[in-house]
């Protein structure tokens, strides 16, 4: 395997910052002297353009602002309702197979509808935080409140069902 010389990538990068610099300064406006045209008008005489020549724009177009309920976050908070409702089903068939749930007490867990509302209440809080970090601007830790939250989720329900059973051993058979 070869590998390329810092060098080489340097000299590249190098280049590539010039020739965008070389033509970023090629777009810019003239002055009204040199973009003057000498248009004879019925008089035979030479007058300037009424406005100057506009440059190329060398910034790219402003983008529309980021509204929260669009399609990446859409799809972010369903996986979030996903990975609580995978969190829910895995921590009830954990529970079934023996064994004991180490997060929260007894009282929430086994009762389906306050465990349900508790993950319902944490799909919520995370759409909130989401939404608290959009309005301050920063939309990119917006997204990353549920990327971690469905990864934390996801892992926590593969382990529930990781977990090996803790039933009793079955009697031995009567001879």
């Amino acid at each position: 395997m070869t590998r390329t010389p810092r060098g080489l990538i340097l000299l590249f990068w190098l280049t590539f910052c010039g020739l965008q610099s070389n033509f970023a300064s090629a777009q810019t406006m003239l002055p009204i002297s040199e973009t003057a045209a000498s248009h004879p008008d019925t008089n035979g005489v030479h007058s300037l353009p009424s406005a100057p020549v506009p440059a190329i724009a060398s910034q790219p177009p402003a983008e529309a602002p980021h509204v929260f309920w669009d399609k990446t976050n859409a799809w972010l908070f369903a996986g979030v309702g996903t990975a609580r409702a995978l969190d829910y089903a895995s921590t009830k068939n954990m529970l079934a197979r023996g064994r004991e749930e180490i997060l929260l007490p007894d009282d929430v867990v086994k009762n389906d509808a306050g465990f349900a509302a508790l993950e319902a209440a944490a799909t919520g809080a995370s759409i909130g935080v989401s939404y608290i970090f959009h309005r301050t601007g920063h939309h990119s830790i917006e997204r990353w409140v549920s990327i971690v939250h469905i990864s934390v989720t996801g892992f926590g329900a593969v382990r529930n069902y990781c977990l090996e059973s803790k039933h009793p051993a079955p009697p031995p058979p009567a001879p």
